[in-house]
């Protein structure tokens, strides 16, 4: 038995928030797993942003060893917070078929905003003399690979204009800050349903990260629940202790799976694998709940769908 980071003591341990580097983190979808093994872990979900060009690789770089991995997502969403402004949210989509193809068409267009979107941000910085262009952003990526603000962060990082990811971010690239752009993200009560038909269980990503930005209302969570959303990430780095009382007491109100997750991105940020994790027991109710589950690899990564499709966002 091991105790989480939560305080509470698990048999299992279960991160259901990681990114590789086919989206915005620093290591290959393999060695994300390999991290997830040597950190002791019984299961990981793969949840790069808008894409699911990681699965396979990740899928096959759990077979025949003692971990789980879960195919998912984390989706570019907007809402609106308490005052009624547009916000930026992530959810998180576990086992649905990637191959639906409303979800396809959106993914594609949700990849193309991104880097039209972030071409624009590089131009800005380049006219007021910053040292990065397209190809210190872009150089080195895949065709398909969402790009975002961190691999903006990354060549500012490289070009000696910050020391670090979080300080370009802080000084930069913030929401509201002097070089950041919106995007035209899928709404949130869309997404939600997209992920219901392609098959698969939703979850909102830390709705509290008090520096994202406003919450998202205690009423849209509601609404959401209504029409599928599953569960709501209560474990996460971000979250201080009141946070995560109100979100289990409001997760508990509502019906839905209180979930956690490092949100681990390798170097691009300093939280570990498994430094949060979702209790067993609601690892299982989530997976109860998927409406047409894909095969899932056993727990020594044998077996399951490792369908891909190239999308990114």
């Amino acid at each position: 038995m091991s105790r989480g980071a939560a305080g509470h003591t698990v048999g299992v341990r279960i991160d259901l928030h990681a990114h590789s580097s086919v989206s915005d983190g620093t290591e290959r979808p393999a060695a994300v797993v390999d991290a997830a093994v040597a950190a002791g872990l019984d299961v990981v979900a793969l949840t790069d942003h808008d894409t699911t060009a990681g699965w396979d690789e990740a899928l096959a770089a759990a077979e025949g060893r003692p971990i789980r991995v879960i195919p998912g997502a984390e989706l570019s969403t907007a809402a609106t917070d308490a005052s009624g402004r547009p916000r930026s949210v992530h959810l998180l989509a576990y086992l649905f078929d990637p191959d639906t193809p409303a979800l396809v068409a959106e993914q594609t267009r949700l990849r193309e905003e991104r880097r039209r979107r972030l071409r624009r941000m590089v131009r800005l910085m380049a006219d007021d003399g910053l040292p990065v262009d397209e190809e210190s952003v872009f150089g080195g990526l895949d065709a398909d690979a969402p790009a975002g603000r961190p691999h903006l962060a990354r060549a500012l990082v490289r070009a000696g204009v910050v020391r670090s990811v979080d300080e370009a971010f802080a000084s930069y690239l913030r929401d509201g800050g002097p070089y950041h752009l919106r995007r035209a993200d899928t709404p949130l009560v869309d997404a939600v349903r997209m992920i219901t038909a392609a098959g698969g269980v939703t979850v909102l990503a830390h709705p509290l990260a008090g520096r994202r930005g406003p919450a998202v209302p205690d009423s849209t969570i509601a609404e959401l629940a209504a029409i599928g959303l599953s569960g709501v990430e209560v474990d996460h780095p971000e979250h201080d202790r009141a946070a995560r009382s109100r979100l289990r007491f409001l997760a508990a109100e509502l019906g839905l799976v209180a979930t956690g997750g490092s949100d681990y991105h390798g170097t691009n940020k300093t939280i570990a694998l498994g430094a949060e994790s979702t209790e067993r027991d609601a690892f299982e109710e989530l997976l109860s709940r998927v409406p047409r589950p894909l095969p899932l690899p056993s727990a020594g990564g044998t077996g399951g769908r490792t369908g891909t499709t190239g999308t990114s966002g």
